[in-house]
């Protein structure tokens, strides 16, 4: 059974999905004609299943709490919908009511992560958990907050990165995921990949910018509409097509992780882009967009011991810069590519990029993690695997 809904302008699959407490594959059933198409369009109907609760027998040894970490539902969510049941004296063959719930999960990672979700979840995980801080380090060309968790008390500070580029945005979905999962295992006090996150949390804070890159994020998930403050431009700069899957840059055509002024002149000269565009076009001048600026004064505010940009894709680690890096940098990046299956890759003949840039101005480590496997934007289905290797390389990190 199905109830009709009519997209609205800025809707995604996945906000659909969370507005109504379900997941995008249960959306997918009840419309297998989305698979077919990119982007949902105003007036567009979709089909929302109509969702109802479901009943369980207790099992000797069964607790309230055992069975909301079974079936992903809040324990007060647990207990609302029970309100007869004692927790501590379940009964054999009692039946309890299990109901509709957002889970316990925050970052869910079955579907596109846009800019929405990204603030939705920075929300509820403050809201969960308040040792974590949040802070916002600049605005994107299109005045979107950019912001910046911190976990961690620590002295020694680090930081990962995500979504420099715009079809990239599963890097940011891989760090939200991150940040979560240390999260929970920090406040039950429970190891993360057999790591004592304690111990992690007192020596080390990390500052994550999940997506560095909003409104290019927003433009490959929801496409061009006529209202865009930029849609003549882009129209053009994208070659009069209204599929923007494969965009890169930011909303003024600029590849963002061609901005740092590391040989920017070299870069510029050799991607032989003039112009903006899809990607690869280092702008006029280095730091000359927003997004660009807020990374480079964010890192020049801080002390960090290393830093991490996460892009896609090749599964390999880069972790040089014209000799400029410190003594110990290939062996991090042996630990890394361990920790992770990777490949770790001593580059030539880039410049321009933010770990480039970091690696000749302050001489610590840094670098660059190519992140699964493929063509870009990479599947979704991809996901678990890449975090399974990717947060590896976020756990030794911690500790390089």
């Amino acid at each position: 059974m199905t109830f009709p809904y009519v997209v609205r302008r800025g809707d995604t699959l996945h906000r659909v999905a969370r507005r109504y407490g379900m997941n995008v594959t249960a959306l997918y059933g009840a419309n297998p004609h989305l698979k077919e198409h990119s982007y949902l369009y105003p007036g567009q109907v979709v089909h929302i299943p109509v969702r109802t609760t479901s009943r369980y027998v207790i099992q000797a040894g069964d607790t309230l709490w055992d069975l909301a970490q079974r079936f992903n539902i809040s324990l007060a969510e647990l207990q609302s919908a029970n309100p007869n049941a004692e927790p501590r004296r379940l009964r054999i063959g009692q039946t309890i009511v299990l109901p509709v719930s957002k889970g316990l999960t925050i970052v869910e990672t079955d579907a596109e992560y846009d800019y929405a979700e990204l603030m939705d979840d920075v929300d509820r995980l403050l809201e969960t958990y308040p040792f974590l801080e949040m802070t916002v380090i600049g605005q994107s060309v299109l005045g979107k907050d950019i912001p910046a968790l911190r976990i961690g008390t620590g002295q020694r500070e680090v930081h990962y990165n995500g979504a420099f580029h715009a079809n990239e945005w599963i890097t940011s979905l891989l760090l939200m995921k991150f940040i979560e999962d240390y999260a929970a295992a920090y406040a039950g006090r429970k190891p993360l990949r057999n790591r004592d996150m304690t111990v992690m949390y007192e020596q080390t804070s990390l500052w994550v910018v999940p997506m560095v890159n909003p409104d290019g994020v927003e433009l490959v998930q929801q496409g061009l509409t006529s209202g865009h403050p930029y849609y003549e431009e882009l129209l053009r700069w994208n070659y009069d097509s209204q599929q923007f899957s494969r965009w890169k840059a930011n909303i003024r055509g600029v590849d963002l992780n061609d901005q740092f002024p590391a040989h920017w002149e070299a870069e510029r000269d050799r991607r032989e882009v003039m112009g903006p565009g899809p990607r690869d076009y280092a702008g006029p001048a280095p730091l000359s967009e927003p997004e660009a600026q807020a990374m480079e004064a964010f890192t020049r505010g801080r002390s960090f011991h290393l830093v991490m940009a996460f892009h896609t894709q090749g599964r390999e680690i880069y972790w040089n810069y014209r000799g400029l890096e410190p003594p110990e940098a290939e062996e991090a990046a042996r630990r890394l590519a361990k920790a992770s299956g990777y490949r770790a890759v001593k580059l030539t003949g880039s410049d321009g990029g933010y770990k480039d840039w970091f690696i000749q101005e302050f001489g610590r480590l840094g670098f660059t993690i190519e992140a699964g496997i493929g063509i870009n934007p990479l599947p979704i289905e991809q996901f678990p695997q890449m975090y399974d290797e990717a947060i590896g390389i976020m756990l030794e990190g911690l500790k390089l």
